[in-house]
């Protein structure tokens, strides 16, 4: 791994320790400021200012790494090697959550935007991808059906549909309801995961 690789990983697993003790402090039935969070999280205050401006940003965002089930919960009982069926399994955890969450994560999807316009291309991670190491679970079991370009490709093609944004697309724009989305989405990956295929 390059360096340049190796300080993102850091990064990225910092803004998660920083949302993971936010949200073990929550649970706790506290109501904690960034420097609590910190201080559970084992990094430095500046550290956690560089990663969130504010304890409302990171407030509103650390629930929502509780909200999605673990990888071996959510396939429990999947078939083992059907990309399509664990990928359905995959939108419907996230479809669900999104439709409990929604609020908050309009609220963080407007604070990653305002921070974004706010800093430019910042070096730090704006959101925390959930998403991406589902995806790969998913796919996982059946890696041997694609080649590893394909593969690289389809993963990142999943990723903008399943999610926040994937939401906001169909209710907002497309104005659609919540069970032709569902149909949208399933159409979607099957599409996309036979096109890998070929």
């Amino acid at each position: 791994m390059s360096g340049a690789n190796a300080r993102a990983n850091q990064k990225r697993r910092t803004r998660k320790d920083l949302l993971q003790a936010a949200a073990r402090l929550l649970k706790e039935g506290r109501n904690p400021s960034l420097e609590e969070i910190a201080e559970e999280a084992l990094v430095s205050r500046a550290t956690a200012y560089r990663y969130f401006p504010n304890v409302e940003a990171l407030l509103i965002e650390a629930p929502l790494d509780l909200a999605l089930p673990d990888e071996t919960a959510l396939f429990a009982g999947a078939p083992t090697k059907d990309p399509v069926a664990r990928m359905e399994r995959v939108d419907a955890a996230f479809h669900d959550m999104i439709l409990e969450n929604e609020t908050a994560l309009r609220l963080m999807l407007a604070k990653s935007m305002e921070r974004r316009v706010a800093e430019g291309d910042s070096a730090l991670p704006a959101r925390q991808n959930r998403r991406t190491p589902m995806i790969e679970a998913a796919l996982a079991p059946a890696k041997s059906e694609f080649n590893r370009a394909s593969l690289d490709r389809l993963q990142k093609a999943l990723a903008l549909i399943v999610g926040t944004e994937a939401m906001i697309v169909f209710r907002d724009v497309l104005q659609l309801d919540e069970k032709e989305a569902r149909e949208v989405k399933r159409w979607a990956i099957r599409v996309l995961i036979e096109a890998a295929r070929g």
